[in-house]
C-alpha cells in the first residue's frame, strides 16, 4: 500500500513539473496540407512581452473590410492553416495570423499568461497600424479559443469566432488523466467557461460533432453560455474542421451580420 502511494505521488510530482510538455506541442505538426497561398502575404514581426518577436502573416488587401486576428491552436504552423487563410481572403477579409511564443521558431516558452500577452500584443500592433478594435474579429482555433475568449471579455471588437472550443484545460485534463488531482497541479487552466458571461460582442461557435480531441458537448456548453448575439455551426466533422462551402458560408453570414 505504501509503495502504491509512493508511486502515485511520484506520478503526480512528475506531472506537475513536466505538465507544459503535455499541454503544448510547438514542434508537432499533425495538420500538413498541400495548399498553395492564394493571397498577398506580408511576413511581419510582432513584439510581445519579454522581448519575444512573433512571426506573423499580414494580409491587408481589402480597404474598409473587417480584419481577422487569427489565433491558431496547438501543434502545427501557419502553413498548416493556409486553407483557412485562403478562405478568409476569398471572403474579402483582411487578416493578421500570429504564431505563439515557443512555436514556429519563436523564442520563449508557451504559458497561459504568455499566450494572452502574445494576443494582446497583436491587437496593439493592429491598432498601431490604423486598424480600429471595432473592425477586428477575433478568431480562435482549439487552444486559440481560450485566448480569444480571454481577450474578448469587456472588449469592443466586431465579434469573436470560436472553432472547436473547450470549456477549460481542467475539464480536458480530467478526461485524459481521471485519477490525477488535476485542479491542484495545473498551472495553465484556461477556464473559458468562467469568462464567457463577460463577452458582450457577437459570437460564432463552430464545432464538429465527431471531434476526437475536444468533445462536442464542450462546444455546445460554450455556445449555451454566450448570451449576446451568439450563433452556432455544428456539423459532422472532426477537430480540424474541413472549411467546406457550408462552413465558409456560415462564416460569411456571421461577418455580414456585423455590418
Amino acid at each position: 500500500m505504501i509503495f502504491i502511494a509512493f508511486l502515485y505521488l511520484t506520478v503526480v510530482l512528475l506531472m506537475y513539473f513536466t505538465q507544459r510538455s503535455f499541454l503544448y506541442f510547438p514542434n508537432e505538426d499533425n495538420y500538413l496540407t498541400n495548399e498553395t497561398i492564394k493571397f498577398n502575404n506580408e511576413v511581419v514581426s510582432i513584439n510581445s512581452t519579454n522581448e519575444i518577436a512573433l512571426k506573423s502573416w499580414f494580409h491587408n488587401n481589402n480597404p474598409g473590410e473587417k480584419f481577422i486576428l487569427f489565433l491558431h491552436g496547438n501543434a502545427g504552423t501557419l502553413k498548416s492553416r493556409i486553407y483557412k487563410l485562403n478562405a478568409f481572403s476569398d471572403l474579402g477579409l483582411n487578416f493578421l495570423a500570429i504564431t505563439w511564443r515557443g512555436f514556429s521558431g519563436n523564442h520563449g516558452l508557451p504559458s497561459e499568461k504568455g499566450l494572452y500577452d502574445d494576443a494582446i500584443s497583436a491587437v496593439k500592433w493592429l491598432n498601431s497600424n490604423g486598424i480600429k478594435s471595432e473592425d477586428i474579429i477575433i478568431y480562435g482555433e482549439s487552444l486559440g479559443t481560450a485566448i480569444a475568449i480571454e481577450i474578448s471579455q469587456g472588449s469592443n471588437y466586431a465579434g469573436v469566432i470560436l472553432e472547436s472550443p473547450f470549456t477549460s484545460i481542467i475539464s480536458m485534463g480530467k478526461l485524459k488523466f481521471p485519477y490525477l488531482p488535476i485542479e491542484l497541479i495545473l498551472k495553465d487552466k484556461f477556464e473559458s467557461m468562467n469568462k464567457t458571461s463577460n463577452i458582450n460582442i457577437p459570437s460564432l461557435v463552430l464545432h464538429g460533432r465527431d471531434d476526437t480531441l475536444v468533445p462536442f458537448y464542450m462546444g455546445q456548453e460554450i455556445f449555451a453560455s454566450l448570451k449576446y448575439k451568439s450563433r452556432s455551426y455544428f456539423v459532422s466533422d472532426d477537430h480540424m474542421m474541413r472549411f467546406d462551402d457550408q462552413m465558409i458560408e456560415a462564416i460569411r453570414k456571421f461577418v455580414k451580420s456585423l455590418d
